[in-house]
């Protein structure tokens, strides 16, 4: 009986992954390889497809220090606390409104995650400010390799991450990417809703299978 719970969350654990996959091709194919729509008619203009812009990543995205809190400060609540390895815990306030993409920037150096509820960032990671599309500045992130550049301890210095190039598609490819994108995500938040209940139901069940008050 449980394992049927447990291979439906499984399910919906690989259509996750599968569905971040294919916002991943996606990007590399329209920003990586440049076969975006339109782009066999698109003119080049200073090395890149007219109406981008090649710039430091500070003029498009500010990295912002995260925030100290303590496990034994945290009062249980509904917002998650990233750190570096992804969600330590959850609180009942939060720092960040959603959508919020964060970078690792002690331990986990370089890690990228994004939230689609508020969120607290602790302090051993940035958050950022994006002037362009949010799911953009996501995968670009997730698509760069950080270098451990703090000497004493493991970390990623902001001022060498906003120096880092950055290629910026024009508004229109942002707005078509984000369309296509969203959808994806959106599949993703209830497939993760679904993963919630199935394992709320479960966690239901099973003292009442032990104690023999269902009867198998």
């Amino acid at each position: 009986i449980l394992s049927a719970y447990d291979d439906l969350i499984e399910n919906n654990q690989k259509q996750i992954k599968l569905l971040e996959e294919a916002a991943m091709r996606l990007y590399k194919e329209w920003f990586v390889k440049l076969r975006f729509p339109g782009y066999k008619n698109s003119k080049i203009v200073d090395g890149v497809p007219e109406g981008w812009i090649c710039s430091k990543t500070k003029d498009f995205i500010k990295f912002k220090y995260g925030k100290a809190l303590k496990a034994d400060d945290r009062i249980e609540g509904r917002y998650p606390v990233y750190g570096s390895s992804g969600v330590v815990g959850y609180h009942n306030e939060f720092l960040v409104e959603a959508p919020v993409v964060i970078v690792g920037r002690k331990g986990n150096v370089g890690s990228v995650y994004i939230s689609f509820v508020n969120a607290f960032p602790i302090d051993t990671v940035y958050y950022i400010e994006s002037e362009i599309s949010i799911y953009y500045s996501y995968f670009n992130l997730l698509t760069r390799s950080f270098i451990n550049n703090d000497s004493a301890v493991p970390g990623l210095n902001r001022n060498y991450a906003e120096s880092m190039e950055m290629l910026c598609p024009s508004k229109y490819l942002q707005n078509e990417f984000d369309n296509k994108v969203s959808l994806l995500f959106e599949r993703q938040n209830n497939l993760r809703h679904q993963i919630d209940l199935l394992k709320q139901a479960r966690d239901k069940l099973l003292p009442k299978l032990m104690s023999g008050e269902i009867e198998v």
